[in-house]
């Protein structure tokens, strides 16, 4: 066979190989991240123990320092003295004390260009003495974060890295709103924010990625490529009433609001949205370790580009 044949036939090859099936960079038999870990995480995060992670509560008190323990395991650098990002606020009658936790990889080739993976740690605490423990939201957008600083670990990105866990976005996108406010780094330098936000679960096998209305490179990342051969990775969800449109739903919005790209990775709300049964047992650990694949994969399309 001569070599233009040999050639064509490789590149069809190529071709047809599913865009989600990124592999770490130190070889094809090396895994993106222990997945048993990731759904370990989840379940710790979203058991009675942490007490449904409320603002300011001992559980949430405790969810602070088991994402300090990951990110310090996985040799996450803290983005200002310290991971903590202390601020307050207040919510009707109620003063709350909140803390981020914000940890830095630093790029490889751009460190000075910025790109924000975030997702929250807080959910809506105990009620009428019943734990509501936020499995899907947003135990599962925490853990990935944690895949997130372990595949780092093998595979360092060329922008730096902002790993946020936001605290009280469940009372108005809190935290996300100080960290866009009192940045500590300058929000020009931040290219974009990817924030995950329920991404463990769906009976039609859908991930959504919200804000590619506004971006058409994002857009074109999005849809010009095939992420997975098991879920579908779709757009939407930026545009029309208030209820199809998620612009605003979570963190993302306030980098939005502060006019810094973003994509949005979430699901459809389900029968447990915001119930005492989003528990551990309900979500689908099939589809939560694809769809954390597929953000990896988009991740890396975007690493390449300068936004």
């Amino acid at each position: 066979m001569d070599k233009s044949i040999c050639l064509a036939v490789l590149t069809f090859l190529l071709s047809i190989q599913s865009h989600a099936q990124i592999t770490n960079r130190n070889g094809p038999e090396a895994s993106l991240f222990n997945e048993t870990v990731l759904l370990k995480h989840i379940k710790t995060l979203s058991s009675d123990a942490f007490e449904g992670r409320r603002t300011g509560t001992k559980g949430a008190i405790k969810a602070e320092k088991y994402i300090v323990d990951q990110f310090t395991a996985s040799h996450v650098l803290p983005l200002g003295k310290d991971f903590e990002q202390s601020f307050s606020f207040t919510s009707g009658r109620k003063h709350y004390e909140g803390k981020n936790i914000l940890g830095l990889i630093k790029g490889t080739l751009y460190p000075e260009k910025y790109m924000v993976i975030s997702a929250h740690y807080d959910h809506e605490g105990i009620k009428n003495g019943v734990v509501y423990n936020g499995a899907d939201d947003d135990a599962s957008g925490v853990s990935a974060l944690f895949s997130f600083a372990e595949y780092f670990k093998n595979n360092p990105p060329k922008h730096s890295v902002i790993l946020a866990a936001f605290d009280a976005e469940e009372l108005g996108l809190q935290g996300s709103k100080y960290f866009a406010n009192n940045s500590i780094i300058p929000l020009k330098q931040i290219m974009v924010n990817l924030n995950m936000d329920m991404i463990s679960r769906s009976d039609k096998n859908e991930l959504f990625a919200v804000g590619t209305v506004f971006n058409k490179s994002l857009k074109d990342i999005i849809t010009s490529h095939k992420y997975s051969n098991t879920i579908n990775l779709l757009t939407g969800h930026d545009e029309g009433n208030w209820k199809d449109n998620w612009t605003d739903a979570s963190d993302h919005a306030s980098f939005h609001k502060k006019g810094i790209p973003f994509l949005y990775f979430g699901v459809e709300d389900h029968k447990d949205y915001h119930e005492p049964t989003d528990d551990y047992e309900n979500i689908q650990p099939g589809f939560y370790i694809e769809a954390v694949k597929v953000i990896m994969a988009v991740f890396e399309k975007i690493d390449v580009l300068q936004l």
